[in-house]
């Protein structure tokens, strides 16, 4: 991982290495940025086995951060930024660490006032900054505080995606991201089509967890231009499609629908051949919408941290066999995984075609199974189909919800695009299903009797959401999950009276 880094920042300056907010910035300037903060740890004594705290940001300065201590061997951990300033001061004081980087924003009087008290250098990054890594005045390292020491092996601990909760640290070597990020990416050993690495990479997962990672790095490795965003957009998205005109590229799920709900018009995409999608569940009647409108198949895939990436993958060479047979699997067993399905209850191995909690053992981490709470199926042909979670079951009186399969029922009104469904807590029956819902353009709301009409006729009456909210769009995480915090929280008493229960008259205006 060092060599293929050294590689890249001796690039000369002929070419940009990003762009953000309509800035260029060359290799040259990602070398001297990355080359100042490592010269600043060293000069304050901060030895090279001690890990750096990073709040970590899309944005130019940190693309060099992360790249310049990656190339040095030193340990990361990554901060959530999306968080209040006392939440990140929080972590700071938790942490311990030697040193954290965030941006010059970011170091609020509390996360000062946490890194003093720590003894934790305080580094501040600014991308417009003729210097862009300074010391925070006032901070330094102090060898009289005890600091986490060095991790077990070099690597970052990064950060889940915080779908159902806070985000949590889990570690990954520098070993296996350089094995599973480049040695095993199709831009890096060429298996994607030469236009779509001609086209700048658009990236928009945040750098603090393991998809933007995946995004970074092999685009680096391959020395393809990116486009720096702090969260998708579909105009810039829909730009370089116009621009470069590729044969294939990559949206979120997320996206997929924002391309439907945004009348993309079919010629506008008529250059490519497949998308491919990651990161988050696709909901497979989008899916199924999308291909009919654009002829367009979405190649999908299925991974996680805890695996060290993707385990499965749906190729061009599987669709292309199979058609439309397996649209909405996660495909096949990818770089040498191993799939199976167990019994929720026993625990013993089921045959193909049952449902029920996947394991996963894959070679980046040995010979152990991994089990996961997520419910799938893998068919006779070996594909795999992901059915939910097991653990975001909701328990209404004894009675088991998936939501998955609520959000399903939902989205057959012809009103409603999408929608989410969590468990509130209820005093009686121990957790309800409620649904918040987010409406076609220009669709006209439905009453709640109609809602409830409508779910009653798709679903068990246990399963009926005991309240709707429509809004104008569910809460995501920084990586376009659904949020099933952020769900739950537009049902608190204190928010709920602000939420529009009908639409407004022209969403697009």
């Amino acid at each position: 991982l060092a060599s293929v880094i050294d590689t890249a920042l001796s690039r000369d300056g002929e070419a940009p290495a990003l762009i953000y907010e309509n800035r260029a910035f060359d290799w040259p300037w990602i070398r001297t940025a990355a080359d100042a903060l490592t010269a600043l740890l060293a000069e304050a004594g901060i030895a090279p086995g001690l890990p750096v705290g990073i709040v970590a940001r899309n944005r130019p300065a940190f693309a060099a951060a992360l790249l310049g201590m990656m190339r040095d061997g030193r340990s990361m951990a990554m901060i959530y930024a999306l968080q209040s300033p006392e939440a990140i001061a929080a972590d700071i004081a938790a942490l311990q660490l030697a040193a954290v980087v965030a941006d010059i924003a970011d170091w609020s009087p509390e996360a000062r006032a946490a890194a003093t008290n720590a003894g934790t250098l305080a580094i501040g990054l600014d991308s417009a900054a003729l210097v862009p890594v300074a010391p925070v005045s006032g901070s330094s390292y102090s060898r009289r505080t005890q600091h986490r020491g060095p991790f077990v092996e070099p690597g970052i601990e990064l950060l889940t995606s915080g779908t159902t909760g806070k985000p949590k640290r889990l570690p990954m070597s520098y070993d296996l991201i350089e094995r599973s990020m480049i040695g095993e990416s199709i831009v890096v050993t060429g298996r994607t089509s030469p236009d779509a690495r001609v086209a700048p990479a658009h990236l928009y997962l945040p750098f603090g967890n393991i998809s933007g990672l995946y995004g970074l790095l092999p685009n680096v490795a391959a020395g393809r231009t990116c486009l720096l965003k702090e969260k998708f957009s579909l105009d810039v998205w829909r730009e370089i499609i116009r621009t470069y005109r590729p044969g294939n590229t990559g949206l979120p799920p997320a996206g997929v629908q924002m391309v439907l709900e945004a009348g993309v018009p079919a010629e506008e995409l008529s250059c490519l051949e497949f998308i491919s999608t990651g990161a988050a569940p696709l909901d497979r009647q989008v899916q199924w919408e999308f291909e009919e409108r654009y002829g367009i198949p979405i190649l999908t895939s299925y991974g996680a941290t805890e695996f060290g990436g993707p385990v499965t993958l749906m190729t061009p060479e599987l669709r292309r066999t199979f058609g439309r047979e397996k649209f909405d699997s996660v495909g096949r067993a990818w770089a040498g995984a191993q799939l199976r399905i167990i019994d929720p209850g026993s625990f013993e191995e089921l045959p193909a075609g049952a449902t029920g909690l996947l394991e996963v053992c894959t070679p980046r981490l040995g010979p152990k199974w991994i089990r996961t709470s997520d419910l799938a199926m893998i068919d006779a042909d070996g594909f795999m189909f992901h059915r939910g979670r097991a653990d975001g079951a909701i328990n209404r009186g004894g009675f088991k919800i998936l939501p998955e399969t609520v959000v399903e029922a939902l989205r057959k009104h012809p009103a409603i695009a999408a929608a989410a469904v969590a468990g509130l807590p209820d005093a009686r029956l121990g957790q309800v299903p409620v649904a918040a819902i987010q409406l076609h353009p220009q669709a006209e709301a439905p009453s709640e009797a109609e809602l409830i009409a409508h779910a009653r006729r798709h679903l068990y009456r246990t399963h009926v959401p005991a309240k709707f909210l429509i809004v104008d769009e569910l809460p995501r995480t920084q990586s376009l999950k659904v949020s099933i915090p952020g769900v739950l929280a537009l049902f608190t008493e204190s928010k709920i009276r602000k939420i529009r229960i009908s639409p407004p008259k022209s969403r697009s205006s």
